[in-house]
C-alpha cells in the first residue's frame, strides 16, 4: 500500500516568534499527527526540500526530524528520508460527532453545591496590552532575575534531585524548602517554628481553604475584617459558619469589636487587605489577650511584608504568640511572581498533621520540582537580590503615584505605612467604581473596583484600588490624569 506524502505547504515558520525554528517544525508535525491531518506512514518532505522551501539551514530540519524520531513520532526511512511512525506516541480515536440530545441536562439540579458566592475581582489576562495597568498583584518582569530562576530550575533537574522529585512525595514537602522557611523566612518575621509545624501549600489561598475546613463548620462562628479580600470572605461563607464582619479603621481590626462566642478571627494585621492599614503593637497585644480570654483562634494572613521601603515592617502577630493560638499563612507569590503559587501554613504540629491529611485528599502535595527550584532560588540569595531591586523601584513609583494622586485631587483612603504596592482610593460621593473600572478600559487604564471587598454592601461602591507593581514609573502621571478625567465625565463635574 502506497503511503501519502506530506506537502511542504503544511509547514510555516513565524520568524517573529520566540519559539525556535526547530521547535516550530516539531510542533507542526506533532499537532498534525494528533489532529489526524497526517496519517501514519506518510512520507515527510526531504530535509533538503523542506529547508529550501522554508529558506533555512538543512541541518535545522535534520535536527528537528531527528528529535521527532527520538520521540517516536517519525521513523527513519533512509539516510535523508523520514516518514510518520506507524505507531506514534498518541493516536486519536476517530469518532462520529454525537447527535444533539433532545433533553439537555439541568446542571443546576445536578450540582449539589455552588462555590460562586463572592464577587470576583476582574483582572484581564491581556492586561499587558493596556498602557496604564494599575493592577495589584501583577509583576514587572524586568525586576525579576529570570536567568537565575532558570539556573535553579536546571539545578533541580540534576540526576540526584530529579530522582527525588520524580517520586511521589505522598503527603511530605521538600525538605530544603521547609528548612529555608524555618531558618530564614520565619525568623525575619520574628517567628520560630520546627519543620513539623510547617505545611507547603499552593499559594496562600490553599492554606486559607485548609484552615477554614479544619476550624469551621455550621455550628461555628467566625469573624473577619470589613472590607475583606473576597477570597477570604468566600471561604468563610462556604464553611457554613456564621460570619461576623468587623469594620476596620486606620489601625486595622479593633479587638473590642469582636463578638462573644466567636471560634476564629481572620485578620491581615501587618498589611490589611485592601487598605494597607497596619495594626500597631498595642492593638496586637489586645487581640491576643482577647483570644486567650474568649478562647478563640486567630488566623493571620501575612502578605507583602517584603515590600518595605518606607519603614521596617513590624513583626508578625504570631511573633507575639506564646500559646500557639495564631495560625500563620505566608506566601512567596508576592515576592517572586504571582504565577508561582507557593505558600505555607505555620501552626502547632497537631494542626499541621490534620492539614497535611486534608491537603493530601485535595492535591497530595505541590509539584516537587517547583518546590526544589524555589528552594535553590531562596538559598542561593537570588530572592534577597530580587527583593532589594523591587524595593528600590517600588519606592520610586510610590513617590510618583502619591504625588500624582494628590495633585489630581484624589483622596487616599489607605496605603501601607512601610511601603507595599498599591493605594486604596476613595472616590467622590455617587461614584460607581464598577462602572469606572469598565469605562477606563476605553482609556487604556486598568484599576480594581473595591466592590468585591464589601460583600454585604448595598448600592454602588466608590472605593477602588490602584497598584503600581506592574506599571512603568513614567506612565503613572498620565494614567492617574485619565482616571480623574473619566470620573469627571461620569459624574458630570
Amino acid at each position: 500500500m502506497a503511503h501519502s506524502t506530506v506537502a511542504e505547504t503544511v509547514f510555516f515558520l513565524d520568524r517573529t516568534s520566540r519559539v525556535g525554528l526547530q521547535a516550530q517544525i516539531r510542533e507542526t508535525v506533532v499537532s498534525a499527527v494528533l489532529a489526524g491531518r497526517i496519517q501514519p506512514g506518510a512520507q515527510l518532505p526531504s530535509t533538503r526540500k523542506l529547508a529550501d522551501y522554508l529558506n533555512i539551514s538543512r541541518i535545522t530540519v535534520t535536527l528537528a526530524y531527528q528529535e521527532l524520531a527520538s520521540q517516536g513520532y517519525v521513523e527513519v526511512a533512509s539516510r535523508s528520508a523520514y516518514r510518520i511512525s506507524d505507531n506514534p506516541p498518541v493516536r486519536l480515536i476517530a469518532a462520529e460527532a454525537p447527535e444533539a440530545a433532545d433533553d439537555a441536562i439541568d446542571w443546576s439540579a445536578k450540582l449539589r453545591s455552588s462555590f460562586i458566592v463572592a464577587k470576583q475581582m476582574q483582572k484581564p489576562l491581556d492586561w499587558r496590552r493596556f498602557p496604564y495597568p494599575f493592577l495589584y498583584g501583577q509583576m514587572d518582569p524586568s525586576l525579576f532575575d529570570l536567568n537565575a530562576w532558570r539556573d535553579c530550575a536546571r539545578r533541580a533537574l540534576s540526576r540526584e534531585d530529579f530522582e527525588l522529585m520524580a517520586g511521589d512525595f505522598a503527603a511530605a514537602d521538600d525538605v530544603q524548602l521547609v528548612n529555608y522557611i524555618c531558618s530564614r523566612t520565619l525568623p525575619s518575621r520574628g517567628i520560630r517554628a520546627n519543620p513539623d509545624e510547617i505545611l507547603v501549600t499552593v499559594g496562600a489561598q490553599n492554606a486559607l481553604w485548609i484552615v477554614t475546613r479544619l476550624l469551621l463548620n455550621r455550628d461555628a462562628h467566625a469573624a473577619c475584617e470589613n472590607p475583606c479580600h473576597p477570597d477570604m470572605s468566600a471561604s468563610l461563607i462556604l464553611s457554613g459558619a456564621r460570619v461576623t464582619t468587623i469594620d476596620v479603621d486606620r489601625q486595622g481590626l479593633p479587638p473590642e469589636a469582636i463578638p462573644a462566642g466567636v471560634d476564629a478571627v481572620f485578620v491581615t494585621p501587618s498589611h490589611h487587605s485592601p487598605t494597607g492599614a497596619t495594626m500597631p503593637i498595642e492593638r496586637r497585644a489586645l487581640l491576643l489577650e482577647a483570644a486567650a480570654e474568649q478562647d478563640f483562634v486567630i488566623v493571620e494572613d501575612d502578605y507583602e511584608f517584603e515590600m518595605s521601603f518606607l519603614a521596617p515592617p513590624s513583626p508578625a502577630l504570631k511573633a507575639f504568640d506564646r500559646s500557639g493560638r495564631v495560625l500563620y499563612i505566608g506566601s512567596f507569590s508576592k515576592s517572586l511572581f504571582p504565577g508561582l503559587r507557593l505558600g505555607y501554613l505555620v501552626a502547632p504540629a497537631p494542626v499541621i498533621r490534620e492539614a497535611r491529611a486534608l491537603r493530601a485528599l485535595m492535591l497530595r502535595h505541590p509539584p516537587g520540582h517547583l518546590q526544589r527550584t524555589a528552594a535553590y532560588f531562596l538559598a542561593l540569595g537570588h530572592h534577597d537580590a530580587v527583593l532589594h531591586r523591587m524595593r528600590g523601584e517600588y519606592h520610586k513609583r510610590h513617590i510618583v503615584m502619591a504625588d500624582a494622586l494628590k495633585r489630581h485631587g484624589f483622596t487616599i483612603a489607605g496605603s501601607s505605612a512601610f511601603g507595599g504596592t498599591s493605594f486604596w482610593v476613595e472616590g467622590p460621593e455617587g461614584l460607581d467604581a464598577d462602572l469606572l473600572m469598565a469605562e477606563l478600559r476605553q482609556d487604556g487604564v486598568l484599576i480594581e473596583s473595591g466592590s468585591p471587598f464589601f460583600p454585604d454592601a448595598a448600592g454602588p461602591c466608590r472605593f477602588f484600588r490602584m497598584g503600581y507593581s506592574s506599571i512603568d514609573k513614567d506612565r503613572i502621571e498620565e494614567g492617574v490624569a485619565r482616571t480623574r478625567a473619566r470620573i469627571g465625565a461620569l459624574l458630570g463635574v
